[in-house]
């Protein structure tokens, strides 16, 4: 059945051009419907408002991330796509960590620099903080004000940070202005950026630095059994992460390691509370607390939007010529909602047989901080609706204008 057109859109078939703001509320508030209508008529379409092939079908999107003709790279040398044959001194600090993170290379330093990292967030070092992150939950839930509070500051964002920083082996109390910093250099990667969202980035990604060196260094004088003393002593092959690449790594991890995060546990809370019911049913049994997470994951992603840059001239998809240096944005939202590989698609069903997601993506860059993540989401919601089973929105959430990604403004609860 194809879903009726949304107003705020428009949609040409024969040319698959779509004409949609990603800062209209409608969409950003709920783009599922944009996307239900999308699946009816073109799972790829020309996103005019970004000026790229975009991709939402799940098998397109899966397949995709995983061919090796598309990367993060950008072939002219350059960070990201904005800018180039223009000035860029003002970024100077930022696109000097994005040179040297991982996320933006491809191999063979890519596969260098994900092997060293990658020692420390294999699963089973992942799992020994499941206690650490369990009495951090009962800790933060311990301080809610009686009656009601927003989960967002008080719970969702204060837990994996202070892992995070904890993992890394940082102060604790520096969290906030960790999440400043970081807050500031994500908002480099949402649609109309401004001159000032840059400027305020470079200095972010200067002070994060320069923050970060200092523990480096002294870190070098006295290792500890923290991440970043791992990451001074990992080797492979002989070779060891230079300083730029151990400080834009740190910052990656602590960047990556809280903002899908925090969004996912709004948009999670969300999910369950709108199923009515006691939640606790969701979190019978390990089995039943990881399938939970799993639908939480596919039903409403913490990242709508993830770019790559073709590396030669690619027949995406039949009659989708991309050619060398252009972008392409695989819609992971939209196709974690693709009715051609999900039943029911838009109903919550942590049972389901067919529980697959691509939310950490796919292939070399498949998120390297997913178990964690995984982990956190599986301890907090589990231990919240144990601890509070009777909670309930005191409003309606809103989400943020902050497309590519997804999280909610606030999320007010009655306890």
């Amino acid at each position: 059945m194809t879903e009726l057109k949304p107003p705020y859109l428009a949609f040409d078939p024969a040319t698959r051009r779509l004409r949609l703001d990603p800062h209209e509320p409608a969409f950003f508030q709920n783009p599922y419907e944009a996307y239900a209508f999308l699946h009816g008529a073109s799972n790829a379409f020309f996103w005019e408002e970004f000026g790229f092939w975009c991709f939402g079908g799940f098998d397109d999107v899966n397949r995709l991330l995983r061919d090796r003709r598309f990367g993060r790279q950008n072939p002219a040398g350059i960070p990201d796509s904005r800018g180039i044959g223009q000035d860029r001194t003002h970024l100077s600090a930022f696109d000097g960590i994005e040179a040297n993170s991982m996320l933006e290379l491809e191999p063979p330093v890519h596969t260098r620099l994900r092997t060293l990292v990658n020692r420390a967030f294999v699963s089973r070092q992942v799992e020994r903080l499941r206690p650490r992150v369990e009495a951090l939950a009962n800790e933060l839930i311990d301080r809610f004000e009686p009656g009601g509070v927003d989960l967002l500051p008080a719970f969702a964002a204060p837990l994996p940070i202070t892992i995070i920083a904890e993992m890394l082996g940082v102060p604790v109390d520096m969290g906030p202005q960790l999440l400043d910093w970081s807050h500031r250099m994500v908002a480099m990667y949402m649609h109309g950026r401004t001159r000032g969202t840059e400027d305020t980035a470079n200095r972010a990604a200067r002070d994060f630095s320069d923050f970060l060196r200092g523990y480096v260094a002294e870190r070098r004088k006295r290792p500890g059994a923290d991440l970043l003393s791992l990451l001074i002593a990992a080797q492979e092959d002989g070779q060891k992460l230079s300083e730029d690449e151990l400080v834009s790594s740190a910052i990656l991890l602590l960047n990556a390691g809280h903002e899908a995060t925090v969004h996912q546990t709004g948009n999670a809370v969300r999910s369950i509370l709108a199923q009515g019911g006691d939640p606790r049913r969701f979190f019978a049994s390990p089995e039943a607390t990881a399938a939970t997470v799993e639908e939480c994951l596919r039903f409403d992603a913490p990242l709508h939007m993830f770019t790559r840059y073709a590396y030669q001239e690619v027949e995406a998809e039949p009659g989708i010529i991309v050619q060398p240096g252009e972008t392409i944005g695989l819609l992971l939202g939209m196709a974690n909602r693709d009715p051609t590989a999900f039943a029911e698609p838009l109903a919550f069903r942590p049972d389901r047989a067919d529980q697959k997601n691509v939310s950490f993506g796919a292939g070399i860059h498949f998120c390297i901080g997913a178990p964690l993540a995984r982990l956190e989401l599986q301890v907090s919601l589990k231990t919240l609706f144990e601890r509070l089973p009777r909670l309930q929105m005191a409003e309606q959430p809103r989400f943020r204008d902050t497309y590519h990604f997804h999280g909610l403004e606030t999320l007010a609860v009655r306890i």
